[in-house]
């Protein structure tokens, strides 16, 4: 749903405060409120950072519901469903006010979004252009109505595309790079089952 009828700046929507705890993306310049949350999408997320932890990566570097700015014919930010950061980033956020990683800031080495209805066309098309450009390793598009998981993984300056359904074990070349713990074998069912 958008908010603004004209263009916010970047400025303003770092200033903006409506008195509530709601989530706000900033789109080309509109103010979009972030629809609440499928507890199938919460569960999807939790188990994601449960078994992340598992593979060793440090809670300090696993964010949820991070703001994230990305460029667009406007600068925007969106507010990815779980965000691994690089250690480096995790060192720049450490003791920030305001969970963002603005544009100077390097980029998050994976991006999850998990589809809620009516946002397929954010999640698979304007995001992953965004997310692109902001040069993030690995974008996960987490999708239980359409029962997939798509892997896009950053090579030579473009994502190439992985579609995972079933029983079929999803490959991460993030994941498994940055694993510190045994490795992991999850399957686009169990993801998208929530565990």
């Amino acid at each position: 749903m958008t908010l603004t009828a004209t263009k916010m700046t970047f400025e303003e929507f770092l200033n903006y405060d409506d008195g509530t705890e709601s989530l706000y993306e900033l789109e080309n310049g509109k103010l979009i409120a972030m629809p609440s949350e499928s507890e199938i999408n919460r569960r999807i997320a939790m188990f994601l950072v449960a078994t992340f932890l598992k593979l060793g990566i440090p809670s300090t570097r696993l964010t949820l519901k991070t703001e994230l700015a990305v460029s667009g014919a406007r600068l925007s930010v969106r507010v990815p469903d779980l965000v691994v950061l690089s250690e480096e980033l995790a060192g720049v956020l450490a003791g920030a006010s305001r969970s963002i990683v603005l544009l100077e800031m390097p980029p998050p080495l994976l991006v999850v979004e998990v589809v809620s209805p009516n946002q397929e066309k954010r999640d698979y098309r304007y995001k992953r252009s965004e997310y692109a450009a902001r040069g993030i390793l690995e974008y996960w598009i987490v999708d239980p109505l359409q029962q997939r998981v798509t892997l896009l993984e950053w090579v030579e300056g473009l994502y190439e595309e992985q579609v995972y359904s079933g029983d079929q074990v999803v490959v991460s070349p993030v994941l498994a790079a940055a694993a510190l713990a045994q490795q992991v074998e999850l399957t686009a069912a169990v993801i998208l089952r929530g565990g």
